[in-house]
């Protein structure tokens, strides 16, 4: 008997299962360009006749949204955009300190990360002069996602992706609070890297998330205390 020696053709991914991944990036993309509010409900059907698709796959991505921690599904009420408390707030950016000061003091510097970096930088720059706040969003968390795969950590760069996506939601409604502070503080951080300085780099890093931190809490209580 002849041994195969090829592996068994895998089975065709259902249709669905696209739909499922178009209708999450889709759905996603909308409420990361902050064209969803707080009181805005997300209702499979409506879901369903925007994007011309059944509702199976629009449960779906709800489902993994809401996994995400960007909704929250209501029983027989539909999906609404997630609102964060204070403490939950100061618990993101906690954890997001810890873990970018880590990521800082273990990425693996190449000439071609510092380049990118760099790069990273100069674009932030423009976007910040030219108002493209969702552009200087992205290239905001690009910069610190070069730096964490730099790390070479696959579920680091996987949580605190999700970390900066429910960022996001908040950042969007605070733009002006400290995104024109970003290119000095991402230059910091890159002095320190050229130099090979890793203390400082930490140092950097951190002060660069304390300093939006602080100024993120300090808006939303004032804007509680005002409603």
């Amino acid at each position: 008997m002849v041994q195969k020696t090829r592996a068994e053709k895998m089975q065709k991914l259902p249709v669905q299962q696209n739909l499922t991944a178009l209708a999450y990036e889709s759905i996603k993309r909308h409420i990361l360009e902050g064209k969803v509010t707080a009181e805005v409900r997300l209702t499979e059907e409506s879901l369903s006749q925007q994007l011309g698709i059944s509702k199976s796959p629009i449960r779906e991505a709800l489902n993994g949204l809401q996994n995400e921690g960007l909704i929250r599904i209501e029983p027989r009420r539909g999906a609404y955009l997630r609102v964060f408390s204070l403490q939950e707030v100061k618990d993101l950016y906690d954890l997001r300190e810890v873990l970018e000061v880590y990521a800082v003091s273990t990425a693996r510097i190449t000439p071609q990360l510092l380049d990118k970096l760099e790069a990273s930088i100069e674009q932030t720059g423009q976007f910040l002069q030219s108002d493209d706040r969702i552009g200087h969003i992205e290239e905001d968390a690009r910069f610190h996602g070069l730096i964490a795969k730099a790390a070479g950590n696959e579920e680091l760069c996987r949580v605190l992706g999700t970390i900066q996506n429910q960022i996001w939601l908040l950042r969007c409604q605070t733009y002006d609070l400290s995104s024109s502070s970003a290119p000095e503080a991402h230059r910091a951080i890159l002095k320190a890297l050229r130099n090979e300085d890793s203390k400082q780099a930490k140092s950097a890093m951190r002060e660069h998330i304390s300093l939006v931190r602080k100024r993120l809490l300090t808006h939303l209580a004032v804007d509680e205390l005002q409603k």
